[in-house]
Formats: C-alpha cells, structure tokens, sequence
C-alpha cells in the first residue's frame, strides 16, 4: 500500500513538472512584457507598462489588429453558419455515412500548416489566379477552423432529441420556423462556442496567413516582422494580448459549448 502511494506521489511530481515546462514559456512572456528593463532576463528591473503605451503609439500595430478582427470574425460567421447547416445534415444520416464524411472533412487538422499554406497558395495563385489578400486569409482559415466547428455542432447534435422538432412540425411550423423556434435556441450556446474557437484559431494562426494574405499583417505576421529586426518587451506584450484572446475566447468557448443536458 505504501508503495503504491509513494508511485502515485511520483507520477503526480512528474505531471506537475510536464506542467510547468509547458507553461515556464507563457508565463515568462507575460512576465517580460510587465519589465522595465528592455533585456529579456531575470531579475526583474521593475514593473512598468511603457512597453504596452509603445505598443499603442506603434502605427503597424493599429492595422494588423484591426486585419486580426476582420478575418476572425468573418472566419468565426462563416464557419458557424456553414460548419451549423453540416452538422444539421450529418446527423439525421447514417452514423456510417456521417462518420466517414466526417474523417473526410478532418483532413486539413491532421495534415502540417505549412502543407496546407503551400497548397493554398498553389490553389490560390496557379489555377484560380486570384489576388492575395484578406479574402484569401478568410478562406485559409475557413479550410482549417471548419472541421472544429462541424465536431463541436454535431457532437451536440448527436445527443439532440428531433422528437420535439417533429412536434413543432406536426403543429404547423414550417422547417425554417422549426429550426428558429426549437432547434436553435436548444444549440446556440455551443453554436456561440464553435464561433469563439474558430475566433481563437484565427487569431493564433501564423502559417497560413503567412502564405496567404499578400500585403499588410495580422498580429501573428506583425510579430514575426518585428522578431526579425528587433528583440524588445512590445514583441511580449503583442504576445500577451494574443495569449489574452485566445485563452478567454477558448475558455468561454468551453462553457458555452458543454453540454448541461
């Protein structure tokens, strides 16, 4: 018994040290974007937000976030109202059938994001010869925040009792009236949900943008420009306000999503 205990006291150790080294780096970025000195290093010099007031006054940094939002809300609209309209139809099919579109439709996730920017550049370029920009941006991120969204609605839908849309049908209510007046009421805190996670996953991306967007930035592609250059706290403070957005956006994604039967 003892030493069981003293195995489970090791393997408790070895995942608080998994742990921390995963997040030693976010929390150090955090950290230096607060530091008065502009060298990266420890001890502390003092705490100050000049960095984030430079930050501010930065013109690039106006435009890239203003390019951030615009694409990761365009890309959280569409996803949801496409990745919603699949769902719906995945599950009133075969679990066969929808399984394998699904595993059809999850192929962009396991595939490298610098195969899928190379491709869409390719695609993009070569044999649609469309100009890049944010539109290309937009449908590079729909390509890979989609399947997210399609798993989380039909993961709800899954568990979803179409008896009371039925019902609803059986009074009068036409398929459009049924879906506004049952359906969607039931699923819209996980439809918000999938929205916020295809938000974060927009936000975060670099890789696709990268290859993607032709001129100007996002904050991704804004601190890979000023890393190349310089090495100052403002790259950790861009750092921890894409930190701040993406956790908070995921976090109420999660609450929003679960499921409260």
């Amino acid at each position: 018994m003892r030493a069981r205990h003293v195995t489970d006291q090791l393997w408790r150790g070895f995942g608080l040290v998994v742990v921390l080294f995963m997040l030693a780096p976010l929390f150090l970025v955090v950290l230096f974007s607060f530091n008065e000195s502009a060298l990266t290093s420890l001890p502390l010099t003092g705490l100050t937000l000049h960095w984030y007031e430079k930050l501010f006054a930065y013109s690039s940094f106006w435009p890239a976030l203003k390019n951030s939002l615009i694409v990761g809300f365009t890309v959280a609209v569409c996803s949801v109202v496409i990745g919603t309209s699949a769902a719906l139809a995945l599950s009133v099919m075969p679990p066969r059938r929808a399984g394998n579109i699904i595993n059809a439709l999850s192929l962009p996730v396991m595939l490298p994001a610098l195969i899928i920017g190379i491709s869409l550049i390719c695609y993009f370029v070569r044999f649609l010869d469309i100009r890049l920009s944010l539109l290309t941006v937009i449908l590079g991120h729909l390509v890979i925040a989609q399947p997210f969204v399609i798993l989380i609605v039909y993961a709800r839908m899954a568990t979803f009792d179409h008896a009371v849309v039925e019902s609803a049908r059986d009074l009068g209510a036409s398929t459009l009236t049924a879906f506004r007046t049952v359906t969607l009421p039931i699923i819209q805190p996980t439809i918000v949900g999938a929205a916020l996670i295809a938000l974060s996953l927009s936000l975060d991306d670099f890789v696709i943008t990268f290859f993607t967007i032709g001129g100007g930035n996002t904050l991704p592609t804004l601190v890979w420009g000023l890393v190349r250059t310089s090495l100052d706290p403002t790259i950790n403070a861009i750092a921890t306000l894409l930190i701040a957005l993406s956790i908070g956006s995921t976090i109420i994604a999660l609450q929003l999503s679960r499921y409260r039967g």
